[in-house]
């Protein structure tokens, strides 16, 4: 073969080797991840990075692989069914849900597109799944309690602990978390407290007025999605009013909450990713068991404290995860 004709040759091979490569990268599939949520992506940035890290340890990098789409209801439960109904048109390939209230709105939107909890609550009760090793629907995820109430009463111990002269205790709650209300209940009075339950309203200013009216010396929030929204506004209440304010997640320590018992914020996220991963790789998510927490994080806020003028106790602070100075 002349020079002529070998250049020919590799000029067409390489053309035909181009040619599927070329259709490959067409065709590569971009995953659609949709994430509604009640609060505003702001609120929310260091989760979603948390759970963009999770995809990219498992080769999937956002905005190659995969195409985040973020939904919000901007603080308003009530406009939880609209953001559905736009996020399934967008037809996403999963959809990933926070507390409770978003899970619900997104099973009510369908049934057929796998959706991954990421802080389910009482998630057999709520009708999510059927079993945690084996869901059936189209629900999986992580749940962020691993028994009844169980975080919660740690919490009222660690309050007692910071605050000892702490008497009455008002569980700053919305739905669906009376669901613990016996547990809380029963746990108060070995304590050396009392339980005053007070149903969010949405509007701080007033629920710390009437929570003070009520003589409480601190609170127990058990906080969804209305309340994640005003955390900011709910820690600087609490301060103002005087109240040790305690949370199951860190995120509202950061805003300024006094402290935090449950599973990192971050790290449901990250395990929400594995979950993910595995829907998209072929598994039905009613297949995929739901995790159970096994780790749980004590976060104090130090400045919050001074604040409050409450000195935290050094055996409180040496089981204490992360400390916010």
């Amino acid at each position: 073969m002349g020079q002529t004709g070998r250049r020919r040759f590799l000029i067409a091979t390489g053309a035909l080797l181009a040619a599927p490569m070329a259709r490959a990268q067409q065709e590569k599939r971009v995953y659609r991840i949709a994430l509604p949520a009640l609060t505003s992506y702001r609120g929310l940035e260091s989760l979603i990075a948390a759970l963009e890290q999770g995809l990219r340890d498992l080769g999937y990098l956002p905005g190659n692989d995969i195409v985040l789409e973020f939904h919000s209801a901007e603080g308003k439960p009530e406009r939880l069914p609209e953001v559905m109904k736009a996020l399934i048109r967008s037809k996403p390939d999963v959809i990933i849900t926070g507390p409770n209230a978003v899970t619900t709105a997104a099973q009510a939107a369908t049934q057929s597109i796998p959706i991954v909890m990421t802080a389910g609550t009482e998630v057999i009760d709520a009708g999510y799944a059927s079993s945690f090793a084996k869901p059936g629907g189209n629900i999986t995820g992580i749940t962020w309690e691993f028994k009844r109430g169980a975080t919660g009463v740690k919490r009222l111990e660690v309050l007692k602990e910071i605050a000892p002269s702490i008497s009455l205790v008002a569980v700053l709650w919305d739905a669906p978390y009376d669901v613990f209300k016996a547990v809380f209940d029963a746990a108060a009075p070995a304590r050396g407290m009392r339980t005053y339950w007070h149903e969010f309203s949405g509007e701080p200013e007033q629920d710390f007025a009437e929570m003070t009216r009520r003589g409480a010396d601190a609170v127990l929030a058990i906080g969804g999605g209305p309340q994640i929204a005003l955390r900011a506004e709910i820690a600087r209440l609490a301060i103002k009013h005087r109240l040790p304010i305690s949370y199951p997640a860190d995120l509202f320590v950061d805003a300024g909450a006094l402290m935090s018992y449950g599973p990192s914020s971050p790290g449901l996220f990250r395990a929400a990713a594995r979950h993910v991963g595995k829907i998209l790789k072929g598994m039905k998510p009613g297949d995929i068991p739901i995790e159970q927490p096994t780790v749980f994080d004590l976060v104090l806020n130090l400045k919050t404290a001074k604040a409050l003028g409450l000195t935290i106790p050094p055996s409180v602070m040496l089981r204490a995860s992360r400390v916010i100075e």
